[in-house]
């Protein structure tokens, strides 16, 4: 007999035993979530909408246990409330720990406690911590690997490695060791000998993440608050797994074309008119594509959020307004400080509305920033959302193509914010603690929300700080990394990792942030990152220019060389981003992901993929020119050569300085961008397709490339088939967005195919005519 009970409503099943409760609910058939309440809010802020479909599901006990099937996962719990979770076939894949392990200490005793107070430190909410604090603790298989959890440093593969998730700015140059920087995903993705698996750990509370550091037996996850809330990932395919977060999270919206182009920053541009007039007047004048200069804090007056330095921006809307008629549009930085002066509109207002955090005592909490003494929105209400929203309209009617947020884990001078200081979590009071890492992510939602309501078309959002499903407001940025040989190196397997954590519109800066970049080390940054989806060079006030031309003319037309490789590949990479608003997987990708069953594929650091079919192979090494490439099963095409390689295997190929391996999958068609200095809104009149081996299929999409209207179905989708020496053919299989292209070129290896729309046909149909 069971000393379990249960008891069932709906798709949620509650047990208890002598151990407390523990609630199981079916989502889906490959979703479970895990909760056990400990009297905190409930509320997700990862989450939105209802994610429960109807899942039938079985249950039967089984022994002392009780045993949830969904035909996809099994959980079996037992009366100590422990749990284990099977794949389809009964294969173990999460499986709790029953070993014994070294405890972490959960308390301060006397001793110390007396030294922190003497010192000036709170200590006496230690018991009340310790008694809401927990731990799941999971078994570790020796052929196990770790993936996901955001753009934490380090390789690839998280094995052995662990860390916290509370966002924080580190000004010192990232390293391996690490254990947090500005973003918490807690989202792990693993594979037990070769089988995939996610948890989802959806607290916003500090927490850590133990990954075989501890003991090679287990893997941990403890939270210092908080209630026990995670969800079960199943999945037939490490994608699949991987879709699934992405269904719960939510997906990246579909961009602008324009966003996917090149783009130019750094600290000090914004100091004069006349140096981004020089900025974008240099690129016309090499001839180097440019969609976006971004604006720093230096744009504002006194750093004050909402407003011009009238100083230097005598008229910022004509400025702007200007600097757009030559192709290039502005994108401006917001901060969450805002300067505490009683002259300032934004500060009053949002004082008089009781708009920001507070200490516990009732008054306005206060640090220093850029402007100086400053005080903090309270991003976690609602009405405080749609205030900052509304206000960005004003840089939105100066001109703005889009808002840059930073500083928002939020970071200040004067030490850490307490965690005692009150901010609000929706319509309940709650502290730091809980919000922390959740201010990024609330401050860039309202910042979308705002653009979206001033302008009608996709926000372009940029956030340093984020937590799970801030994807669904904005792109990411890795944050303030160096000009060093190392931060190009982890800038691979941390775009990846974000990638698979839901973040497929994500980049690093391109020649490092902070420090001195170099000539070799610009132009091996520049070609590892062509295929990162945001694309943007930023540097520091302090660093060396590094700007595409300050090199000298070899450096400059090897910048320009890869430019011109991004552009003929933006169809492409918006192909991406349509077909991940569908099935959630990432646009750069690590190889692992693509090919989960090939061991080579788990600890592959230095190669990624862009969608399925194009293999890149950077060189990270400072004076390296060869390389080895390891390509997975199948046959790939050299893009420089045109040379087929059989796959699982290592090749040696030569890169010098001005060339970049990049391979792609045999029988791929790739549509082919034509070459521009900019993007407009005006839809193509034709598009190219290039088939890379003797046969292809290739599904195509369009739109206006900046509306919503794709949402109402106004969309085209191109069927593309490709024979070498047989039949080609171009099909509508969608016709919602009314101009479709009026010419196709489709390049074979040995021949040349034009197809031109037919006019006398009611629906679209291609017709070969003459080259």
């Amino acid at each position: 007999m069971m000393n379990l009970h249960y008891t069932v409503k709906g798709q949620t099943v509650t047990l208890t035993s002598d151990q407390g409760a523990l609630i199981l609910t079916v989502l889906t058939d490959q979703i479970i979530r895990v909760f056990q309440d400990r009297g905190r809010h409930t509320n997700s802020y990862a989450i939105e909408g209802e994610k429960k479909v109807e899942t039938p599901f079985d249950l039967k006990e089984v022994g002392d246990h009780l045993e949830l099937s969904t035909g996809q996962l099994t959980v079996t719990v037992g009366p100590d409330l422990l749990l284990d979770v099977f794949d389809a076939q009964g294969n173990p894949l999460i499986l709790d720990y029953r070993g014994k392990r070294r405890p972490i200490a959960k308390t301060i005793d006397a001793a110390h406690q007396s030294i922190m107070r003497a010192e000036g430190h709170e200590v006496s909410g230690v018991s009340q911590t310790e008694d809401r604090y927990y731990q799941v603790v999971k078994a570790l298989d020796p052929d196990e690997q770790f993936y996901g959890l955001g753009d934490k440093t380090g390789y690839l593969n998280k094995r052995s490695y662990h860390y916290d998730n509370w966002n924080y700015d580190e000004p010192r140059p990232h390293i391996e060791t690490f254990t947090n920087l500005y973003k918490s995903i807690p989202v792990l993705f693993g594979l037990k000998k070769g089988r995939p698996w996610g948890i989802f750990f959806d607290n916003t509370y500090r927490s850590h993440l133990d990954l075989g550091r501890e003991n090679a037996d287990y893997y941990f996850y403890s939270a210092v608050d908080g209630n026990l809330d995670y969800y079960i990932l199943g999945g037939s395919s490490l994608k699949e797994v991987v879709s699934n977060y992405t269904y719960l999270t939510g997906r990246v919206p579909l961009p602008q074309r324009w966003m996917l182009g090149y783009q130019q920053s750094r600290w000090g541009y914004s100091m004069s008119q006349d140096r981004v007039e020089q900025i974008v007047d240099t690129f016309a004048k090499y001839h180097l594509p440019l969609e976006a200069i971004h604006f720093d804090i230096d744009y504002m007056d006194g750093y004050r959020v909402f407003t011009w330095n009238k100083n230097i921006f005598k008229d910022p809307a004509g400025f702007l307004a200007d600097v757009k008629k030559r192709g290039v549009r502005v994108i401006p930085i917001l901060d969450p400080g805002v300067k505490e002066d009683p002259d300032y509109r934004i500060y009053q207002e949002g004082l008089d509305k009781g708009y920001f955090a507070t200490n516990p005592d009732g008054s306005v909490y206060v640090n220093r920033v850029w402007p100086g003494k400053s005080v903090f929105p309270d991003f976690g209400r609602p009405e405080v959302r749609d205030w900052w929203a509304g206000h960005c309209r004003f840089l939105v009617d100066s001109g703005a193509a889009g808002i840059w947020t930073d500083m928002n884990e939020p970071a200040v001078f004067d030490g850490e914010i307490p965690e005692d200081t009150v901010f609000s979590d929706e319509d309940q009071k709650s502290d730091l603690a809980r919000m922390n890492n959740v201010y990024g992510h609330n401050m860039a939602k309202a910042t979308y929300q705002g653009l979206k309501k001033a302008t009608g078309r996709r926000p372009y959002v940029i956030t340093r700080a984020a937590y799970a499903g801030t994807q669904k407001y904005s792109t990411v940025w890795t944050g303030d990394n160096q000009s060093l040989w190392p931060h190009l190196q982890m800038s691979i397997p941390q775009l990846c990792n974000m990638g698979m954590s839901g973040f497929s519109f994500a980049g690093a800066d391109i020649g490092g942030f902070s420090a001195d970049t170099t000539p070799e080390l610009l132009t091996r940054w520049i070609e590892a990152a062509i295929f990162s989806p945001l694309l943007r060079n930023h540097s520091a006030l302090q660093a060396r220019d590094q700007e595409p031309w300050v090199f000298g003319p070899k450096v400059l037309d090897i910048y320009r060389h890869f430019l011109h490789l991004r552009y003929h590949f933006i169809p492409y990479l918006y192909d991406c981003f349509a077909k991940q608003m569908n099935d959630g997987l990432p646009v750069m990708r690590p190889l692992v992901l693509n090919y989960p069953e090939d061991a080579r594929t788990r600890n592959l650091n230095d190669e990624y993929m862009v969608g399925d079919q194009v293999l890149v192979a950077p060189v990270v090494e400072q004076g390296q020119v060869s390389r080895m490439v390891y390509l997975p099963e199948g046959d790939w095409v050299d893009l420089r050569t045109m040379v087929t390689y059989g796959g699982h295997r290592d090749i040696l190929v030569e890169a010098p300085l001005d060339q970049l391996p990049v391979f792609v999958r045999a029988d791929s068609v790739l549509p082919w961008g034509r070459l521009v200095e900019h993007m407009d809104d005006q839809p193509e009149e034709s598009m190219t397709f290039r088939l890379f081996g003797q046969h292809g299929d290739y599904t195509h999409y369009q739109d206006d490339g900046y509306s919503f209207d794709y949402e109402q179905g106004a969309y085209n989708l191109y069927q593309i088939h490709m024979e070498n020496q047989g039949q080609c053919s171009v099909t509508v299989t969608h016709h919602g967005f009314k101009p479709v292209y009026r010419r196709i070129r489709l390049v074979l290896p040995e021949r040349t195919l034009t197809l031109s729309l037919d006019d006398k046909s009611q629906a679209p149909v291609y017709r070969e005519t003459e080259a």
